[in-house]
């Protein structure tokens, strides 16, 4: 009996896995040439093979921004909280990361929300953050999923408030006011009385009878 092919079989079985560096390089070409699904696979494999590989997690985010934009939210899991998640990752294992995502349009998708604030050094804990996070944040209301229409809150300005409430009838807008002192929150939009609620410490936004808005409201709910 030959035993060379014997051999050679449980040495191609016992070949190393791919290097981290390796399949991110691997994902770093998929990406370059369009395939984004497949990239990410790979940068994620790359996460695995080396948890304290910084570049990996920040390719995952920045691909997942991609794919978010594409419109491939449900099907890729392209959630806004992943996304957050993963690039918070590649910041604490490099700092130069975050020069990198101020830069980066993949990031885009990410830069309205209470984490991103937090990555420049803004925190809904102290006062005197609280302005520019209320207008720099898109809010989304909490609701208990099924039908109901997605209810956002901007402060595209100090002092103007735009309320959106998109559903099967179409999309409404109603433009108004808005007053903060301290943490408490005074809204006025037209034909409604006046909101009274305050941003928590936490940062979510309590407005009395229009709910709790916050920065990262569920997704692509079964």
């Amino acid at each position: 009996m030959n035993a060379l092919p014997l051999l050679l079989t449980l040495w191609m079985s016992a070949a190393p896995p791919p290097s981290a560096a390796t399949l991110n390089t691997e994902g770093f070409r998929l990406y370059q040439a369009g395939r984004y699904e497949d990239a990410l696979e790979k940068f994620r494999a790359a996460t695995r093979a080396n948890p304290r590989m910084a570049l990996a997690h920040y390719n995952v985010a920045a691909t997942l921004g991609v794919l978010r934009k594409r419109g491939q939210v449900c099907e890729a899991e392209a959630y806004r909280e992943t996304i957050v998640q993963y690039l918070q990752r590649a910041v604490a294992l490099d700092k130069r990361r975050l020069a990198r995502a101020r830069e980066d349009a993949d990031l885009d998708v990410i830069h309205d929300t209470l984490a991103w604030q937090e990555l420049q050094g803004r925190s809904p804990g102290r006062l005197a953050d609280l302005p520019e996070i209320l207008q720099r944040v898109t809010w989304s209301q909490l609701t208990a999923g099924g039908v109901a229409p997605r209810v956002t809150l901007t402060f595209p300005a100090p002092g103007q408030a735009l309320l959106t409430t998109v559903g099967v009838d179409g999309r409404r807008e109603e433009r108004g006011t808005y007053t903060l002192r301290g943490r408490a929150v005074t809204l006025t939009l037209p034909q409604r009385a006046p909101v009274r609620g305050s941003l928590t410490d936490k940062g979510a936004l309590k407005l009395g009878a229009l709910g709790t808005f916050v920065d990262n409201p569920p997704e692509c709910d079964a």
